[in-house]
Parts: structure tokens; C-alpha cells; sequence
């Protein structure tokens, strides 16, 4: 079973496929650490709001965080029956996030062990 695996998908796309779920798993495990910190999920308005060093702070925190946002508002607004079109935009943005915030994440891993 694993020489097909092997056979049919590059070590290139086994690390992008890690890469996604890295940056999905580190986007709900940021979102849920602020949850469990400020009793509610971060939002995009965390920059409009206190002083200029936490909007400062927010901004590696939306970063990281950002796939997850960004579905749970599709998901609520799926209530209320958004186009076709809005709901593929929005996970074309989650998956290519997911994968470059993952991409951060494995590179920095690799540099911090390979030391």
C-alpha cells in the first residue's frame, strides 16, 4: 500500500499536503488559545480596537489564525444562504493561507531542529 503512495504522489507534495495541515491545525489551535484566554474567538476588529501595542500583538495572532476566521464566518453566514461563488472564494483563501502560514511553521521547524 505504501509503495503506491510512494509511486504516485513527489515528497514535494506529501510536505505541501503536511504544510495544510499544520497551518489548519495551528490556525484552530490559535483561535481556540485566545478563546480560551479572552472567553471569545478573535476577530478582524481586534486591529480597530486598544492601544496601538495589542493592535500590534493581534496582527501574528490574525495571521495564523485567519483560516479558522475566516471559515467559522462563512459557516455562519451559510445560515443565512451565501452564493455559491462566496463559499469557493472563501475556501480557495482558507486552503492558500493554510498552506503558506504551514509553510512558515514546517520551514521554522526544520531550521529549529536541524540546529
Amino acid at each position: 500500500m505504501y509503495e503506491v503512495i510512494r509511486a504516485v504522489a513527489s515528497s514535494d507534495s506529501i510536505t505541501s499536503l503536511f504544510a495544510l495541515a499544520i497551518g489548519f491545525a495551528v490556525a484552530g489551535l490559535c483561535a481556540s488559545g485566545y478563546r480560551l484566554y479572552g472567553n471569545h474567538f478573535p476577530s478582524f476588529r481586534l486591529l480597530q480596537i486598544g492601544p496601538m501595542a495589542a493592535r500590534f500583538a493581534a496582527v501574528p495572532l490574525l495571521i495564523f489564525s485567519a483560516p479558522f476566521l475566516i471559515m467559522r464566518n462563512m459557516l455562519r453566514a451559510r445560515l443565512q444562504r451565501p452564493r455559491v461563488e462566496f463559499i469557493m472564494l472563501a475556501s480557495a483563501i482558507v486552503i492558500l493561507w493554510s498552506l503558506m502560514s504551514g509553510t512558515v511553521i514546517v520551514t521554522a521547524l526544520q531550521a529549529l531542529l536541524s540546529v
